[in-house]
């Protein structure tokens, strides 16, 4: 009886074991320089932004530039639940009221766009505020105030260089190549995000 139960244990042993070689993250815990949502507030407060908390989301204004203008942009940036993703976002414009005002090419380019934009960037419709964002995902490990501000100096010049693509009040206009870089020379009026 006594060999029954060493073999049982050994056998309890080698089990956990090989429980922790294929679960290393459970054994580990956090993965290294992984923010939890108080770091991340602090982390945007360091880089000299003021961020607002909505929930789990913190709002701020961040300044991109093009050529010499620069644009004031309201981003958002939060936590996935499980904590292993960081999420950024840019508000665009509000859609208008129907989608009968919303040219079926003013979205295919948008989609278009989101296959060129690379580093992980793309569009997305947030139905709660009727608003476009431009957003990247970035996995929530090393995370260090340089790259946090690279990858908010990225999304910025992205939202300034797609304008002429999200930018509402264009849609309305005729699509001639003057007309694109002249809107792309003006900042919008209304960026700023809505509550969810």
């Amino acid at each position: 009886m006594k060999l029954g139960i060493r073999r049982w244990v050994l056998v309890a042993l080698l089990a956990g074991l090989l429980c922790s070689l294929t679960h290393p993250a459970v054994a580990d815990g956090p993965a290294p320089g992984q923010l939890t949502e108080d770091q991340l507030g602090q982390m945007i407060a360091a880089l000299g932004l003021k961020p607002n908390k909505v929930q789990q989301r913190f709002d701020f204004a961040f300044a991109a530039k093009l050529e010499e203008e620069e644009w004031q942009l309201s981003m958002s940036s939060v936590l996935s639940q499980d904590g292993e993703w960081l999420w950024v976002m840019a508000w665009l414009d509000e859609l208008p009221k129907t989608s009968a005002e919303v040219p079926r090419t003013a979205l295919l380019r948008l989609l278009a766009e989101n296959d060129r934009l690379g580093n992980g960037k793309f569009f997305a419709y947030i139905p709660a505020n009727r608003r476009f964002v431009l957003q990247v995902s970035i996995p929530n490990r090393d995370m260090t105030s340089a790259k946090l501000q690279e990858t908010l100096k990225d999304l910025g010049a992205a939202v300034v260089e797609t304008y002429p693509l999200w930018s509402v009040q264009g849609w309305n206009q005729p699509a001639t190549e003057g007309a694109a870089t002249e809107a792309a020379a003006v900042p919008p009026a209304t960026n700023a995000p809505a509550t969810r």
